[in-house]
Parts: C-alpha cells; structure tokens; sequence
C-alpha cells in the first residue's frame, strides 16, 4: 500500500480522545485503530507485534545485521483533539494546488482562506489533502502513523539498507496529556527514540513548555438578594474578579516564542460556588515556577479580602521541559539533521510551544525528541496535509535508522 493510500485508511477511524473519561485508552473508539494497525503490523512481516489491554500498540523490525547497533524507537499517536469531530472524516486531495483560497464546503460557505491560512502559500503546485470544512483531518496524528509504517514496510522490502532492532510503539490519548503515561519504557528497550507527531517540513523540537494546571474553587455566601447587604459574597463575582487579576498581557492570544502564559480553559458557576480553570506554560523552569508561585499569592491575598477559605486552589505540574533530558545526548539531534539533510530537508529547530509525550517519555528514561509529520492548522477542520511533507517524513525516519547503524559501524 502507498503512503498515501495508508493514511487515508486511518483517517476512516474517528480516534477523538475525551478528556471527561477515567479510563484508557478515554474513548472505546480508538480500540478499532489499535487493533487494525497490530494486523497491519504483522501481515508486513514485523515481530513481537502486541496490543495491550490499554490499546498501546508494540512491534519490532528485527536487526539485519550482526554489527552492535543501539535499539531505537519510532512513536506516534491513535488519537485525535477532542477540539474538533474525528467522526466521518472525508478528505479530499487538491492536485497542483494554485495559491488561491480553498473552498472547503461551497454550500455551507466554509473557506481556508490565504489571508488567514498563509501557511498554504508554502505549498503552491504541490498536491495537499484537506477537510470538508466539517471535521478535522487527523494528520496530528495518523501522518505520524502512516509514515513510521511506510518505513518499516520499505525496509523489509530493501533488506540492502543494513538497520540494527528497530521499535515502533503507538499511543492513545496523546491528546489529552495522558498518552506516555501508561507507555511501558522497560519493555519498549529502546537508547533513544522520536515521535513524528510535528507540523511543517524539516521541525526537529527538543524544547517544550513546562506545565501545570490550576483549579479555583470558590465558596461563596448565599443570602436573600434583598437582605444581603454586608453578608452575600457572590462567588461568580469573585471568580471573575479572580480572572481580572490574572496577567492580562500573558495569554496565549498575545505572546509567541519563548514566552509563556496563563490560559484561561474554564469557568462556571453561580452565587454559591463557582470555580475557574488554567493552565500554566512557560519553557524557563525558574519562570515557570515563579507563575505558580504568582497563583498562589492571588489565591491567598483574595482569600485574605474575602475571608479564608473562600478561595481553594489545586495546582500540578504536567509536564516538563524534555530539553534537559536531550541535551546530554544530542546526538540523537545530530542524527535527525543528518538524515534531514540527505533526504534534502532543512532542518529547523524550534520550541514547541505546548508538550509531546515525548517530553514525558524524555522523563521516563527515553530520550524522545520530535520530528515533524507534516500537517498544519491541526485540531480543526482547515487542518491540511501536504503529500510531500508526508513522502519527506517517511524518507528521514529510514534514513534515521540507516544512519545510527552506519555511525556504529564506525565507532
């Protein structure tokens, strides 16, 4: 099967994650994927082909030859944003595509306009798979998928190109944060590996944001509206006063780069009780830190205003920079740029302004840097994949694998 053809086959599963669910994977759905990507595993000829009963996918490309090569890993995720329909997924593929602005949906009037969408001015005269305008795609992550498979299946098709034991392990629930947490590091036994979960063509990113996340709840004081004078304290006031105190200038609608923010996910409630959520990101660990520390300070002197204990927050870490983790062995970085460079790619290093299971993964023990996928404007439905930064993709996870074998022949 062709990469392309491949990818189309997965984007039929509707793998959306649900963050409401206490199970894993959160979705019964993304069983189906799972469980057709072992099949597809094992009909291509890979080994120690396993799904477990949280729907994490293992296999093995065994080594061809006899030279000590270090064991490395390929990892990509079933799931798809719960921001966006995963369901009924009808892409389309725009041959030459012309520069001008795509319609999507004529009927319903749902445009990717190049004003708004400039990215697709990168990719005039080459062939892109896009949406309907109703649903998102699923290139984050099911190009990951298509192009780690399609490179197992052109090395057992090339048993020329010599490649020590290589891993692939697929994931649920990246999307929702939860999708390193029950992947199983000691059995995957990999030195180092990569998720191909980026965007744009030639993305290596080894920095990611350190997060937390924060809730406020507040207790407020109920009384007759007509007599409450001196006694009512309205928690839906006091949480949107909460929110007024928050950095305005530090969201994500107003910094870039390196800059961090507190976004505001949630809010409810009424007179009685009310309650807000954030989340908190910053790449600088002492920055990072000093922004919870901000929280709390908020939370305690409203407290003081209000009366203790109206004001009850709970705040944990997520994630955390993998750039620590990645700097003592950059060769794994060396490596990506090397095969970038022969698959004729320029390799562009970048932060990654959100987290990757890799950046847990990168905790655990697997050094786990990302490579781009190729699809852009993810989680929505002007989500579109350009055919080439798939093909691309697919070339530099085989030249990764050829490359760490030549580099330990010559060691």
């Amino acid at each position: 099967m062709n990469i392309i053809d491949r990818f189309l086959s997965y984007v039929a599963f509707d793998t959306q994650s649900s963050e409401e669910s206490h199970t894993t994977p959160s979705t019964e759905r993304q069983f189906a994927l799972a469980r057709y990507l072992a099949d597809e595993l094992r009909q291509l000829g890979l080994t120690e082909v396993e799904m477990d009963e949280m729907g994490y996918v293992y296999a093995t490309l065994p080594a061809n030859t006899a030279d000590p090569v270090p064991t490395i890993g390929f990892i990509a995720h079933l799931d798809t944003s719960p921001d966006a329909s995963g369901a009924n997924v009808k892409p389309r593929i725009v041959r030459a595509y012309d520069g001008t602005d795509l319609v999507l949906d004529a009927e319903a009037g749902i445009v990717s306009d190049v004003k708004t969408f400039p990215e697709l001015l990168d990719h005039v005269g080459e062939d892109i798979i896009v949406t309907d305008g109703h649903t998102l795609l699923g290139a984050d992550d099911k190009a990951g998928i298509a192009e780690i498979v399609s490179a197992m299946e052109y090395l057992l098709e090339h048993p020329d190109i010599k490649h020590g034991k290589v891993r692939v392990g697929f994931n649920p629930d990246e999307e929702i944060g939860m999708g390193a947490h029950h992947f199983n590091v000691g059995k995957f036994g990999c030195e180092w590996a990569y998720t191909m979960d980026g965007g744009e063509l030639g993305e290596i990113e080894f920095e990611n944001f350190n997060a937390a996340g924060a809730k406020v709840e507040i207790a407020g004081v109920s009384v007759h509206p007509g007599y409450a004078k001196g006694k009512m304290v309205n928690a839906a006031l006091v949480a949107a006063d909460f929110i007024h105190r928050m950095p305005a200038t530090e969201t994500p609608a107003t910094t870039e780069g390196y800059e961090g923010f507190f976004h505001l996910t949630g809010m409810e409630g009424g007179v009685e009780r009310a309650s807000v959520n954030y989340i908190i990101r910053d790449h600088d660990r002492e920055r990072f830190e000093a922004r919870k520390r901000l929280v709390e300070a908020l939370v305690e002197g409203m407290n003081r205003q209000y009366g203790e204990g109206t004001l009850r927050l709970t705040m944990n870490d997520q994630y955390y920079n993998m750039r620590e983790k990645i700097e003592p062995v950059m060769h794994v970085i060396d490596i990506i740029k090397e095969a970038m460079t022969q698959a004729g790619v320029e390799p562009k290093v970048r932060a990654i302004r959100g987290g990757t299971d890799g950046a847990q993964l990168s905790f655990m023990g697997l050094p786990c840097p990302n490579i781009f996928a190729g699809g852009l404007n993810f989680h929505g439905p002007h989500e579109f994949l350009p055919i080439p930064n798939l093909c691309k993709a697919c070339e530099v996870v085989v030249n990764i694998i050829r490359i760490t074998a030549e580099n330990a022949r010559k060691a």
